[in-house]
């Protein structure tokens, strides 16, 4: 990994001592044509920018170095491409490397509004949150300007990241435009999340993990030239067991590993009878068409029963799961416990 810090014309925006220290990381890759439009638009509280060459074959970092000279400027390069999460993870070890307080995820291809910072910080530094993202579906007027295949999939995929990532109030789980503190940053497992196109809603099942707070921010998407190296067609399936595989893991470790509750019972057991019911009604149902006898109602009835309540206990444990999205900002608990460690030293 190669870092070089730029120094000369492009702008010349001095740098604030603001409070917190905000980052800005700009996964690059065949941004060339935006990515001095989205730097120039970073407003001065703003500390440092981390522009992640990941591995582009256009050159980008080469491209901002020789054309940008905002002092706060790092061109970071990986010397492989690792996808857009192991760009922003680079970033990441970056910042908080530098001791910058609040990391901004901000894409180089110009959809997104550097002007927003501001709001994105906001509920971070208010004690609101540890992780904020953008949610392009808020302003229902808004959504007339994007592509209605993006709609649909958002939709699909924000029902799955739901389930997977026990996030049930958030929405638009493949924006990228974030913010995290950095106490929460250093505390995820940065070497597992997922590298390429999954790496936002993974974020949100590793946040989950760690009880973070996360807090959706309305935004406008602005959809010009740029290409979306997104197909839908070879991530859909790959998507899928993804998102089984984290509901399996966030399941067994938020339920069963470092805790017991109602639900914990619940689910076990309104699945064992739903499929109890099922089972039993097949073989009675196929029995029937094998002997021409209907089945009675007494038969019925002991078949649907534990189907109904099957549900019912399912019904129950997603209720559950629903209620208990995170609620206590984990930045502020590490800082409290923090400050009572030097007290008592």
């Amino acid at each position: 990994m190669q870092v070089a810090h730029l120094s000369c014309q492009c702008g010349q925006k001095q740098v604030t001592n603001t409070h917190p220290k905000i980052a800005v990381v700009i996964p690059s890759y065949k941004v060339c044509n935006h990515i001095l439009g989205v730097i120039n638009q970073m407003g001065p509280e703003v500390g440092r920018i981390y522009v992640v060459d990941d591995c582009c074959p256009d050159g980008s970092g080469d491209f901002v170095e020789r054309h940008c000279g905002d002092e706060r400027v790092t061109v970071i390069r990986n010397p492989r491409n690792q996808g857009v999460g192991g760009a922003v993870m680079t970033g990441y070890q970056a910042a908080i490397a530098d001791g910058m307080d609040i990391i901004v995820k901000v894409d180089g291809d110009g959809q997104m509004d550097p002007s927003l910072i501001p709001e994105f910080v906001a509920p971070i530094v208010a004690g609101e949150a540890d992780y904020t993202k953008g949610n392009r579906f808020f302003d229902l007027e808004e959504i007339r300007a994007m592509p209605t295949l993006r709609i649909v999939g958002n939709a699909a995929l924000s029902f799955m990241s739901k389930l997977s990532s026990g996030y049930w109030d958030l929405f638009d789980p493949t924006n990228g435009y974030t913010a995290i503190h950095r106490d929460v940053a250093r505390h995820l497992p940065l070497t597992k999340i997922s590298r390429r196109y999954f790496f936002e809603t993974d974020m949100l099942f590793r946040l989950n993990l760690l009880r973070a707070v996360v807090v959706d921010i309305p935004m406008d998407a602005k959809y010009g030239d740029e290409v979306s190296h997104l197909k839908v067609s070879k991530i859909i399936g790959e998507f899928f067991f993804k998102h089984i595989r984290n509901l399996g893991k966030r399941i067994f470790y938020n339920y069963y590993l470092r805790d017991m509750s109602l639900a914990s019972f619940e689910l076990p057991i309104g699945t064992l009878m739903i499929a109890f019911g099922t089972t039993f009604g097949i073989v009675h149902w196929i029995r029937a068409l094998q002997t021409g006898i209907p089945t009675t109602a007494g038969t019925v009835m002991l078949l649907s029963l534990p189907i109904i309540i099957g549900i019912q206990f399912i019904l129950a444990f997603i209720g559950y799961d629903i209620s208990s999205i995170p609620k206590r900002p984990i930045h502020l608990q590490r800082k409290r416990f923090d400050l009572n460690t030097i007290k008592k030293s």
